[in-house]
């Protein structure tokens, strides 16, 4: 027993250095080191099999806690079995022993009266197992490293770092940001739908279950002086097809060709399919016929052809269909204005198209919803115009100069009635004319107005322009003469009377009106001087448009006096090297006719709105040529034409009546050449004592001398039906007796 005390001290830091100190290291069987493999007491044998388990359990648990240890940090020193490791910090002398303490050992164990043979035995077993698994045993150390006891441990690398916890907190308050924003931006959509946008969406809703039908506005009517209907418009019909729709185009033409008026050939290739040819779509509508009477478009309904199409339209009637049709003008498919009145004043015209438009259902239901919206604008009607022309004069005019014209086979003729004292164009007339209710089926050359288009030089009706200016200018007196010759030249041109004076003749102002006198006409504009003649040019109105309201009116053209050659002053006092429209000579004669003054012509009397209100043109512009005393001595100077024996105006002279006026022949100026044949004219007025008439009337004929021969004929008849509608009273005094020449 008290060897057993004397050696315990010894046992224990025996046990404390093989590093598993005072802790209780349980076996696998549940006994410690310290009761050995049988619990018999210090001495007993271990349990190899507990040992082995003990170091595997450490192995395990170091590779849990990172594999190896970090460098520069000694391995923790482990409890019990479990793997924990233990509280207390490993010191530099615990461990697993060297082998070469085994000798010491044993030898410190003898002198003290032990007997170490087997506890050696064992030691040197568990040791050598022990070092067998230390990784700092010396034989595993470089050269010349000491002991583990005597040196640093190697260092080892720390475990890594363990990742980062999350932040719920954080993640929340975004999750909740984010749902609010959401929130917020769909509540302010909807309020945006509710709002601003809701009255859009509801109208573009509408707008898709709406129908339109088209109103038209009816066209203003034109009427003549008396109100006489010149042309208006009426309900109609129109045709068309939509293609796509069309079963048996070859049948439908067959069909339709006769209440249509076309041939089937032109009908069947307006039925069949096509394309676009810009976007390429199928060609969904084509017309087939626009105003066609109701009655005809009734039995074309009653068909009942697959894609072919029937409504409501409008057309243009003429009651008088070629009356006034060159004055008038025509309308194109959709009544727009093309030519004439119609297009000039084709704004007035028209008037404003109005629609219906109500809220159907779809399919079956495509029908009007009752008590459903509707809402309709009305169309404005356009305004009709009231004209200065009577339809009666304006019939006879061109009845009469038709006429005429078929007896000479002329090309073209022009006939003005003008009211000289206000300048109303009570007739104009041009042949050939045209039917204006089918205007496709004129020739272009039917369609001008010859009276304003057509430019001529005016020949011997120019004289009076001359006559006019000298006595205003007191270059002669209403009783002077002109000695004369059969001839005169001016620059290199000889210029000759038609009726051939001797040399030296003294020939009177109505002489020389009566029988046209060139040599003294150019006498006495030599007097007047090139300046002067210009001058009562412009003043009549030539070289300009009198802007009576066609279309296409020309302005003629004048030659200024620095543009004159030698020969202009021979050719341009006779009415040559200058050119004239019809509707501008009459005006310069009724500004005789009208004691001196020259007075626009115009063919608008009225306008009448819609409503009915009638409003009244401007005034037209007017100025004084020359005094009325000359004015009048030159009516009675031109009176000679028409009386005097032989004149060259007797076929115009009308019994009853003292006619003054003026013959003339010249040639038609066209881009500015002249072009073969001659233009016979005459313009005269009636009565002379107080002329309240002016008429002007131009014939083109192909060959030479024939318009004179219509000219005056012509007048006279168209005069005479005008004094007598008009009941213009018969001259009281007959006209004076002339002295032609001495």
């Amino acid at each position: 027993m008290a060897r057993r005390d004397t050696d315990e001290p010894e046992d224990r830091g025996r046990n404390r250095r093989s590093g598993i100190g005072d802790a209780r290291a349980f076996t696998p069987r549940g006994r410690t080191t310290r009761d050995g493999g049988s619990g018999d007491g210090p001495d007993s044998a271990p349990d190899p099999q507990a040992e082995a388990e003990l170091q595997r359990r450490r192995a395990e648990l170091r590779m849990v806690r990172g594999g190896r240890a970090e460098e520069g940090r000694p391995p923790q020193r482990l409890g019990r079995v479990t793997g924990a490791p233990s509280r207390r910090p490993a010191r530099p002398d615990e461990g697993d022993f060297d082998v070469d303490e085994a000798p010491r050992r044993r030898t410190a164990a003898a002198g003290r009266g032990r007997a170490p043979v087997r506890a050696d035995r064992e030691f040197a077993g568990r040791t050598q197992a022990a070092r067998a698994r230390n990784p700092y045993r010396d034989d595993r150390l470089p050269a010349g490293r000491g002991r583990p006891q005597d040196r640093r441990q190697r260092p080892v690398a720390p475990p890594p770092d363990p990742p980062k916890m999350g932040e719920p907190r954080r993640r929340l308050r975004l999750a909740t940001a984010l749902s609010l924003l959401l929130f917020a931006a769909i509540g302010v959509r909807l309020v945006q739908f509710q709002l601003a946008d809701a009255p859009a969406f509801a109208a573009q809703g509408l707008e898709d279950r709406l129908d339109t039908v088209k109103l038209p506005a009816p066209r203003g009517a034109i009427f003549d002086r008396t109100g006489a209907v010149l042309a208006k418009s009426v309900e109609a019909r129109f045709i068309a097809v939509d293609p796509e729709l069309v079963v048996e185009p070859k049948t439908t033409a067959g069909l339709l060709a006769p209440l249509l008026g076309k041939a089937p050939s032109e009908i069947e290739p307006l039925l069949q399919k096509g394309k676009q040819e810009v976007s390429g779509k199928p060609i969904r509508f084509r017309w087939l016929l626009r105003g066609l009477s109701v009655d005809t478009a009734n039995m074309v309904r009653a068909l009942k052809l697959p894609g072919i199409i029937v409504d409501r339209d409008e057309r243009r009637d003429l009651p008088g269909d070629d009356l006034a049709a060159n004055l008038i003008g025509f309308t194109g498919t959709d009544l727009n204005g093309l030519a004439g009145i119609e297009a000039r004043y084709d704004q007035l015209l028209r008037g404003r198209n109005g629609q219906l438009q109500y809220e159907t259902g779809n399919g079956n239901l495509n029908k009007p919803i009752p008590g459903g919206f509707r809402r309709e604008t009305k169309a404005q009607p356009g305004s009709s115009l009231t004209l200065t022309i009577d339809r009666d004069v304006q019939f006879h005019a061109q009845h009469i100069l038709f006429e005429n014209m078929q007896k000479v086979k002329a090309v073209w003729g022009a006939a003005v009635v003008l009211d000289a004292r206000t300048g109303e164009v009570v007739a104009q007339a041009s042949i050939p004319t045209f039917n204006a209710a089918n205007p496709g089926a004129a020739k272009p050359a039917e369609l001008a107005d010859n009276a304003t288009s057509v430019v001529v030089d005016p020949g011997s009706v120019h004289k009076a322009i001359v006559l006019s200016a000298a006595l205003q200018e007191n270059v002669v007196e209403p009783d002077s003469t002109v000695k004369i010759g059969p001839s005169i030249k001016k620059g290199d041109q000889v210029y000759w009377d038609t009726h051939q004076f001797a040399e030296g003749t003294k020939i009177t102002l109505p002489g020389l009106m009566a029988f046209s006198s060139n040599v003294a006409t150019i006498k006495i504009a030599e007097k007047l001087g090139a300046e002067k003649l210009y001058e009562y040019q412009k003043l009549f109105g030539l070289g300009q448009p009198t802007g009576i309201g066609v279309p296409g009116e020309s302005s003629g053209q004048l030659q200024a006096p620095e543009d004159w050659s030698g020969t202009s002053h021979g050719s341009i006092p006779i009415g040559h090297e200058m050119a004239v429209t019809p509707l501008q000579m009459a005006a310069a004669y009724a500004a005789i006719a009208n004691d001196g003054v020259w007075v626009q012509p115009h063919l608008i009397k009225q306008t009448i709105a819609p409503g009915g209100k009638v409003t009244e043109p401007a005034p037209p512009k007017s100025h004084r040529v020359i005094s009325a005393e000359n004015a009048a001595a030159l009516r009675e100077i031109m009176e000679a034409v028409t009386t005097v024996d032989q004149a060259t105006g007797r076929s115009a002279a009308l019994p009853g009546y003292r006619i003054s006026g003026k013959t003339g022949t010249g040639s038609q100026v066209l881009n500015g050449k002249y072009v073969k044949g001659e233009v016979g004219s005459f313009i005269g007025m009636a009565p002379a004592e107080n002329p309240r008439y002016v008429i002007a009337v131009f014939v083109k004929t192909p060959g030479v001398g024939a318009g004179g021969k219509v000219a005056g004929p012509a007048f006279r008849d168209i005069m005479a039906y005008t004094l007598r509608h008009f009941k213009v009273l018969p001259s009281t005094v007959g006209s004076p007796k002339f002295v032609t020449y001495y």
